[in-house]
């Protein structure tokens, strides 16, 4: 019995492979192709899509073409490595042309990446934002409602005024008010 789980799967199951282990790293392989990280090729990407949109690049290229024409016209015969029609100065241009094109790409997707999850987030803050502006419109409202039923100074005020008018009304004939108040130190002494 226990030969026979030694021996591994059989039947349809079987394979001509040996098993692999899963409690052990497998052997590293050899890359054809060269391995980079993308994260710091997005980044040169996006430094030389900089420098491209600058008016020091359009000087510095103005500067080289300008030389390089110079050179090829006014030099002597054997000194000139592109003569008049430029071709090699057009190869130049086309090569940094077709770099240029994909690494401004590269980048602007870059962007567009980082705008989206701003946006993404901007979305957010708003929502968090109207939540707890109708969260506090409500509690204001029940604020105002509530003080709708508390009295206010005003209407202290007023009351009180009513009561003065009142009490002003009810004079006896003799200008005696119709409740004397008491001074301090009296007491009523009929009653012992």
């Amino acid at each position: 019995m226990a030969a026979e789980r030694d021996r591994g799967p059989s039947g349809s199951t079987a394979s001509a492979r040996s098993r692999i282990r899963l409690d052990q790293p497998q052997p590293r392989r050899t890359r054809v192709l060269p391995e980079w990280d993308p994260e710091a090729f997005g980044r040169m990407s996006e430094r030389i899509a900089r420098f491209l949109g600058t008016g020091r690049f359009i000087v510095w290229m103005t500067v080289v073409i300008a030389v390089w024409l110079v050179w090829n016209v006014t030099a002597p015969r054997p000194l000139r490595f592109d003569p008049y029609p430029f071709i090699f100065l057009t190869l130049m241009l086309s090569l940094q042309a077709s770099y240029a094109a994909p690494l401004i790409l590269l980048a602007q997707n870059r962007q567009d990446d980082r705008d989206r999850v701003n946006l993404e987030q901007d979305r957010k803050q708003n929502e968090r934002s109207i939540a707890d502006t109708e969260y506090l419109t409500r509690e204001v409202a029940a604020l105002r409602t509530g003080l709708g039923e508390v009295a206010t100074r005003d209407w202290i005020r007023s009351e009180l005024q009513d009561l003065v008018r009142e009490l002003d009304g009810r004079r006896r004939p003799d200008g005696q008010a119709p409740f004397p108040a008491e001074r301090p130190g009296e007491r009523d002494t009929d009653d012992g």
